[in-house]
């Protein structure tokens, strides 16, 4: 298959308290009480209209920070290798982030937002409401993330984030 060269233009930047990435949560389910913003771009304010009638949002960003993709890698508090998209972790072979993070409330061209797991300065992408009409999944299976022990993961995954 031919190579295609994809260009995302950013419709905005994150803020938030992580600076360091192994300092950052490794997921919003971990990060309850790490608050952040997103700045969304003055010509794509527009687009924000209608969107404090969601509770939660989908945010699609570039890992700009990230490691060269990996195949394999050894995830968060696992011992075994895992193929990259059995895996959350970061360093994929396109760099692309998605968190579902809690809409507090917007001014004008920022949402306040909890749940933040995102470094500070990423480029934001994009913007979805997380609907559970569409979006929740009843019955799922969760592969090797069944081994984990949630106690641990919820105590080490906060990493930098002590709210």
């Amino acid at each position: 298959m031919e190579e295609t060269l994809i260009i995302y233009r950013p419709i905005g930047v994150i803020h938030s308290e992580h600076v360091v990435a192994e300092q950052t949560p490794i997921q919003p389910a971990y990060a309850r009480g790490c608050r952040g913003q997103a700045e969304i771009f003055p010509e794509f304010a527009e687009g924000l209209r209608d969107l404090e009638g969601f509770s939660h949002l989908y945010l699609i960003y570039h890992l700009h920070r990230v490691e060269p993709s990996q195949m394999l890698v050894k995830p968060f508090l696992q011992n075994a290798i895992r193929g990259i998209f059995a895996t959350r972790a970061p360093c994929r072979p396109n760099a692309i982030g998605l968190s579902i993070l809690e809409l507090l409330h917007r001014e004008g061209n920022v949402l306040y937002l909890d749940g933040m797991d995102i470094l500070d300065g990423t480029p934001l992408l994009d913007i979805k409401p997380y609907t559970a009409k569409f979006d929740f999944v009843k019955t799922t299976r969760n592969g090797w993330q069944d081994e984990v022990d949630e106690k641990e993961a919820r105590k080490l995954g906060k990493r930098g984030c002590q709210k």
